[in-house]
């Protein structure tokens, strides 16, 4: 039921997303609507999350769990500020979403941004950030179809760099670049194309350092705690 909803909310993202696009392709509208509407979108799909963890059977040690995660994960983003992009809480992320489900994963995602930026600063990149993390999160139970192997880690970790990099992106694009077309994002996203390759390679090395190791570990957590994976 849980899996249903964020669904159902995230294809309705996607039908919003349409005419955003092409409103901003087409420059048909103000920089101001598509930004007020990729905002909401972003907004969406994080209260769809949000529901989502809200309504299920959680107990309190296992919220502990996932609060505990998400601080931990923002706590690692901190020393790393001097070198920007290099995130080793997206290999947190990664895992946490591995082995306690999607909508955990999620959780843990938002809050590594949310808690973070306020030791680093808050914005509007805030929200982009909670949905890039959290859908990295999200996202990872799909490799549970796959043995926990280093080179499978590694190469999702490096495939979220990247596409954190796209997410985090739009809110640059909406709101600072004039006209809002295809061309003008691919060069947004050009410009920090170098510090989406170092969140990559980051991510890449966190995860064959640490990755194997840190999901044999929550998962000793969620068999001992009785988990059941949200959504998973």
């Amino acid at each position: 039921m849980i899996c249903r909803r964020v669904v159902v909310v995230a294809w309705t993202a996607i039908v919003v997303a349409v005419p955003v696009w092409l409103i901003a392709t087409g420059c048909t509208g103000s920089p101001s609507v598509v930004a007020l509407l990729t905002s909401g979108i972003g907004i969406a799909v994080v209260i769809a999350f949000g529901v989502a963890f809200e309504s299920s059977p959680l107990r309190a040690r296992e919220l502990a769990v996932i609060a505990l995660l998400g601080t931990v994960s923002a706590l690692l983003r901190v020393p790393f500020a001097a070198i920007p992009s290099l995130q080793p809480s997206t290999y947190l992320v990664i895992c946490s979403g591995y082995v306690f489900g999607p909508v955990a994963g999620f959780m843990v995602g938002a809050l590594t941004a949310l808690v973070s930026n306020f030791f680093l600063g808050h914005g509007p990149w805030t929200l982009f950030q909670m949905v890039g993390w959290g859908l990295a999160g999200a996202t990872a139970p799909v490799l549970r179809r796959l043995s926990v192997r280093t080179p499978v880690l590694v190469a999702f970790g490096v495939l979220w760099g990247v596409l954190f990099g796209l997410i985090v992106n739009v809110w640059t694009w909406v709101a600072f670049v004039y006209p809002l077309t295809l061309g003008t994002f691919m060069v947004t996203w050009l410009n920090s194309i170098w510090f989406d390759l170092i969140h990559a390679v980051g991510n890449g090395f966190f995860l064959a350092l640490l990755g194997v190791r840190t999901v044999r570990v929550l998962e000793r957590y969620h068999c001992r705690f009785n988990w059941v994976r949200l959504g998973g």
